[in-house]
């Protein structure tokens, strides 16, 4: 099989690439004989292919080639304490040694409840699920089932997982119809409005008796890489409350990055629901609906009975799997007794400004922007001064493509991982040395890229 990128150039990136990872190459050539594309998530596509990793420890990965990479992937955003933090690593080896799966309440599930309402205060009781995906769609139903209505609002550009009800307008298919494989009545019943703008919402409102909650990324689709104002969000939960509408948080990565009790805490907006994954099973599987009892109430059988409700049926083998609850109480509990949030935020403000002056000295038009523990890249900025809220929502989620795949493998050849996204993560555990040597890092793979043509002289 030849590769589309080597195909279309010889590319010394790719060359160099190549000679770094000749142990990924053949995994990935394998991969190919056993998975679409020979991968088993979007995220790890990579022309020519992608790193296998082998082990990670803080905020580092080597891979099976035994290549150390300053890691900014940070598990889609799950660790925010580093990789292989020592109480989760022990909790987990501890809750193993126990037994994965018993198909039974046990105690830890109940820890694990205890422990997200000690930081979320609108989590008036907590249903436990296996991905964020799971979470949103749950989120979702409850949402219908509480207001006996069908449609619900959200944002372009926001991702609240792969289920049939959210899988338009994220990357594409904006005009609001149904990707591939979906039914088109489904997709009718998610409207997609333009991220921001509170008008719109309230000219829904204002003309729509069916809407059952608004859901959105409360900083912005992708971790602010398409950023919100805080006054929005407050907006936001007014026009709700007005219209009787629920509103509902995707908390999947803003949980514990934007504060020690999500977004929530941080904007001083109280949600009616609340989704949350990743950062909540401290890096394994695992995911929580949280919120209101009344509407957390339609999954009771008590109460529904009492109601003459058909309650709403949810199964899952693996809710609140005691290793998952394990990790993600001993996460949870690192992270309200010693609050990572400021350092990591703090270590990420560093970073997006050390990029931007390497930039600026490397006279190439990028720009490093985000909030709170994140940065995103723009590869088409004019200036330092670099403004994301004029920047149009497909603008700044366009993908990178052949563009960002150089700037990836140029990363990787110097030791820095980065998403496909041109996006990443920063935990407590990445350094001043880890900045500086990202920093150089960049300034190496520009260098590349400028001897290649893909930049311009300096």
């Amino acid at each position: 099989m030849t590769d589309v990128l080597e195909a279309r150039t010889n590319s010394g990136i790719v060359a160099a690439y190549r000679e770094r990872t000749p142990e990924s190459a053949r995994l990935a050539a394998e991969a190919r004989h056993l998975f679409p594309s020979g991968i088993v998530h979007d995220a790890r596509h990579m022309d020519p292919y992608g790193i296998y990793v082998q082990r990670a420890q803080g905020p580092y990965k080597w891979d099976v080639d035994g290549n150390r990479y300053i890691d900014y992937f940070g598990g889609h955003g799950a660790l925010i304490l580093g990789h292989q933090h020592p109480l989760v690593t022990a909790a987990i080896v501890e809750a193993q040694a126990e037994g994965t799966h018993f198909g039974a309440c046990h105690p830890r599930e109940v820890q694990w409840a205890r422990a997200i309402q000690a930081l979320v205060p609108s989590a008036e009781r907590v249903r436990f699920h296996s991905s964020g995906t799971e979470a949103a769609l749950m989120a979702l139903r409850l949402a219908r089932a509480f207001t006996g209505k069908q449609t619900v609002l959200r944002f372009a550009g926001h991702f609240h997982g792969w289920h049939d009800h959210m899988t338009h307008g994220y990357s594409n298919h904006f005009d609001g119809t149904a990707t591939v494989g979906v039914l088109p009545g489904v997709a009718e019943k998610a409207i997609l409005l333009p991220p921001g703008d509170i008008e719109a919402v309230e000219a829904v409102l204002a003309r729509n008796d069916d809407i059952a909650a608004v859901i959105l990324e409360p900083t912005g689709a992708s971790f602010g890489k398409v950023p919100l104002r805080p006054e929005f969000i407050r907006a936001l939960r007014r026009a709700t409350e007005r219209a009787g509408v629920l509103l509902i948080f995707d908390e999947v990565v803003t949980g514990f990055r934007v504060s020690k009790g999500g977004a929530q805490v941080a904007f001083d907006v109280r949600p009616d629901l609340s989704s949350f994954a990743k950062i909540v099973a401290g890096g394994l599987p695992g995911a929580a609906v949280a919120g209101r009892k009344d509407i957390l109430d339609r999954l009771d059988f008590a109460e529904t009975a009492a109601r003459g409700q058909e309650k709403i049926s949810h199964p899952g083998t693996y809710n609140g799997n005691p290793v998952s609850a394990a990790a993600g109480t001993a996460a949870l509990t690192e992270i309200f007794e010693n609050d990572p949030t400021p350092i990591a935020s703090a270590r990420a403000a560093s970073l997006r400004e050390t990029l931007n002056e390497v930039f600026a000295q490397e006279r190439v038009a990028w720009a490093a922007y985000g909030t709170y523990s994140g940065f995103h890249l723009y590869l088409h900025a004019s200036g330092r001064e670099f403004d994301p809220y004029a920047v149009g929502m497909e603008r700044l989620k366009a993908s990178p493509g052949a563009l960002g795949n150089k700037l990836r493998l140029a990363l990787l050849v110097h030791g820095v991982d980065i998403s496909g996204s041109l996006s990443g993560f920063i935990s407590v555990t990445h350094g001043e040395q880890d900045i500086a040597d990202t920093a150089e890092a960049f300034r190496g793979a520009i260098r590349m890229m400028r001897a290649e043509g893909e930049v311009g002289p300096s």
